[in-house]
């Protein structure tokens, strides 16, 4: 939910502001418990590994010689949670990708994620899958993911209810905040 998928951005993804709003209810109710990432680019094409050179050679404005730094922040209305929130930059679409979110919730023995965000079939497809692998159990809030297409928003829904029925739930985020307890420690 960075600035960088809003309307001011190169990758708007226009139902986030829909959204937005519940994803700060989410923040608000646990917000020492809350883990925001934000999908940092690279600096140049070049400076990409593998098969990111040729997107950031298709994405060029968006490599950090060329964007504006604002656009990587959060959105205003979550940034407002930044202490006690927690921000993790990542350089690839998983939350999982490049720093030790993990190590961090295995030492706050973390069992479950409550995720929210942009874009439902790109970042939170990837961090889905990864938290899966590493046994995390997952809870999609419904109505706080978005994406830029309506067709691939539906079709991982879909495919989340179908296939990650031991692994994963799907709820609207007032039912999440009616089971989730304020505070645990």
């Amino acid at each position: 939910m960075q600035r960088l998928f809003s309307t001011d951005g190169p990758w708007p993804t226009p139902w986030m502001e829909r959204v937005l709003p519940t994803c700060a209810e989410l923040t608000a109710h646990a917000r020492e418990r809350t883990i925001f990432t934000r999908f940092i680019p690279p600096p140049t094409p070049d400076s990409a590994q593998g098969a990111w050179r040729g997107y950031y050679r298709h994405w060029r404005e968006t490599t950090r010689d060329r964007l504006d730094p604002r656009l990587l922040d959060l959105m205003p209305e979550l940034a407002a949670f930044v202490p006690p929130a927690l921000v993790y930059d990542k350089p690839v679409y998983s939350a999982f990708g490049g720093h030790k979110l993990v190590s961090l919730l295995r030492e706050r023995k973390v069992d479950t994620l409550v995720v929210s965000g942009a874009e439902t079939d790109v970042c939170v497809l990837s961090t889905i899958l990864a938290a899966i692998d590493l046994g995390f159990f997952i809870v999609v809030a419904r109505d706080a993911v978005c994406s830029s297409s309506d067709a691939g928003h539906d079709a991982l829904i879909t495919m989340f209810e179908l296939r990650f029925a031991h692994q994963l739930a799907i709820a609207e985020a007032e039912e999440i905040l009616r089971a989730w307890p304020r505070n645990t420690d």
